[in-house]
This record gives C-alpha cells, structure tokens and sequence, in this order.
C-alpha cells in the first residue's frame, strides 16, 4: 500500500525513499499510522530499486515507473512515483569538503537534492535556491535533510527561493549566502527547465528565451556575481547533458542551451585557470527527477531510461558523486575543462 499525493487535481502515486532518508523520522512522527501501514512496502521498493542500481542485474532490463505526469514545471519530488533517491547506504563520505561553502542552484530536489547532500555528509556548508510558491516543500524536505546530514564545523544550511534568469535575482542569491558564510568555494550551476517539441516552429521567441534565461544566463549571472567571492581553489561545476553530445529531436531549445553549457565550461576553464579556480561540467543521461514527469506524457515517463546500454534511468545518488569528486581538490586538483558523463552507458564524442 502506498500514501497518495493530490497534484493540479489529478492524483499521483507517492512514497518516500524508505528508511535511510533523513527526512523519514520527522515524517513518522507527524504521521505515525501512515508508517505502519507503509514502511514494509516502501522498504521493499527502496530494496528493488537498489538491486536495479546494481550494473548488469538481469532485473533492471524489467524497470518500468508507474504512468505519471505532471501538469507544470518545476516539477515536484514529493509526489513522485517512486520518490528518486537521494541518499545511499553504499556512500561513504570521507570529510572530502571540510570547511568548505558550497552554493548550489536547483538545489531543492533531483540531482541538485543529492548533490547538496553528499556535499553535506563531507563537510561543507550548503546554501540552494528553489523556486518559491511551486518547490516549497521540496525545499524544506531538503533542508531537514542538510541538517541531519551536517558534520560538526559546519554552518546551518540556507534555501534561498529565486527566479535565476534574471541578473538582479542572481546578484541577491549571492550576496545573501556571502553575508551568512563569508565567502563561496564551490559553485554549481545546476538549475533548468525543459519543454517538448514536434517542430522548431513551435519554440517561439518567449519560450526561447525563457529556456535559455533559465539554463544559460543563470549560468553566467551565478558566476559572475560568485567570483567576487570566490579565491585560489575554489570550484564551479556545470550540470550539462548527455543531449549536447547525441541531441534530441522533441528537446530542441534544451539540447541547444546544454551544447552552450559545454562550451561555456570550456571557454570558462581557460579564463579562470591563471586564478586557480577551476571549471568543470557533469553531463547526465536518463536520471529520474522531477523534469521527467513535469516534460514527458506518462507513456514516456513509464519507459524513461530504457534506451540506454544499462536499459534503465540513473538515481540521483549516482550522479552526486561526480560532483564531490570535481569540488574535491584532492581528488581533482588536476582536471578542469572537462566534463564527466554519469549516462548508462552512452558512448559520447567529447
């Protein structure tokens, strides 16, 4: 049995992500009777999908989602079916960001949620921004979860709610986290929107513009407004895709803005080397987040990942330690310009 989340009037399968979640005692305690009836059902699929985790289970060639869809973007975590993980008892975090302040855009939920949790389980100090009035809970969820996973020298997290397409948005975010930290080490450009289209002539100019404020100006504003702030060693990490590498016929506009994320992350790396701040980018396959049912219809969403070589989408958990490892200088200290691609599989061309 399954607890059932109500979103735009249509309702939609929920869970939670099972035992390890941080947030999961805060939620039984609110909510005691839902945990008896449902914590062996959601034990069980946290289980099932862990197996599918593994590479070359014969289990994984099965997955399929539940049919969902939802009506607007951004999407939301809490009503997804199953709830993408976040967390892993396989992770072992080893104090890689001691000390560090970590500033992470679309950090709310999907890889943004992972990645501000495994920052927070090496040692950093974690701010994100969400969208405020749509990603509320989200936020929240998360922030419970920053402040679990927080290790002893750190500061309390911070969720700051902007519209990051615009330079003054960004400007603020920034300057809000620098007046509560003192400074930003690791910045990641993370956020982003996606819509299908049959033909470019359905992409008109305001949808065109929206796309690209969104995932290629926030880019430039976050950055801009952060290097101030930002000293010898610090990082910037770019979340791209697997799309600017193979493209994508009904994601035109969003397969043009992550191509320009790559050459941004480039063109980036080679201007910042001489400051010893390095520019690297994280390039996704299939990965089950909130974009996927807030874009695709629930036929789509039912069968999303199945195309790749490992025939099954990727957790968000899976993705989050390529960004430890590219903010970690003793693990990277040698690597910028470059970009790592968390895909099942897919052959890409760099």
């Amino acid at each position: 049995m399954l607890s059932r989340g109500v979103y735009n009037n249509s309702r939609v399968l929920a869970t939670t992500v099972g035992r390890s979640d941080p947030c999961t005692a805060h939620r039984r305690s609110r909510f005691p009777a839902t945990f008896l009836v449902t914590e062996d059902a959601r034990r069980f699929r946290r289980v099932v999908f862990e197996r599918r985790m593994a590479s070359g289970s014969g289990e994984e060639k099965q997955q399929k989602f539940p049919p969902q869809r939802q009506d607007s973007q951004p999407g939301r975590e809490h009503v997804m079916d199953p709830v993408p993980q976040a967390t892993s008892r396989d992770y072992k975090p080893a104090n890689k960001l001691q000390g560090k302040v970590a500033l992470v855009t679309g950090g709310d939920s999907g890889i943004g949620r992972a990645v501000c949790h495994c920052f927070a389980l090496e040692g950093a100090t974690v701010a994100f921004t969400y969208v405020k009035s749509h990603e509320e809970k989200d936020a929240q969820d998360t922030l419970q979860m920053l402040k679990e996973a927080k290790t002893e020298g750190a500061k309390d997290p911070i969720a700051v709610p902007a519209d990051l397409g615009f330079d003054e948005n960004c400007k603020r975010v920034v300057e809000e986290v620098v007046n509560a930290y003192g400074r930003i080490d690791i910045l990641v450009n993370n956020v982003a929107e996606q819509h299908k289209a049959a033909s470019i002539e359905e992409i008109d100019e305001q949808r065109l513009e929206r796309v690209f404020r969104t995932n290629v100006f926030s880019y430039f504003f976050m950055t801009r407004h952060s290097l101030k702030h930002m000293k010898e060693g610090s990082s910037v990490i770019n979340t791209t895709s697997v799309v600017a590498y193979k493209g994508n016929p009904k994601l035109l506009d969003y397969t043009a803005t992550k191509g320009a994320t790559v050459s941004f992350t480039r063109g980036l790396a080679l201007q910042l080397v001489g400051r010893g701040i390095r520019v690297n980018g994280v390039a996704p396959g299939p990965i089950w987040t909130p974009l996927i049912p807030a874009s695709f219809d629930e036929e789509e969403t039912q069968k999303f990942g199945s195309e790749v070589p490992m025939k099954r989408a990727g957790q968000p958990i899976e993705v989050a330690p390529c960004y430890v490892f590219l903010a970690s200088n003793a693990d990277s200290s040698y690597i910028t310009g470059q970009v790592i691609h968390p895909n099942g599989g897919v052959i890409v061309n760099g």
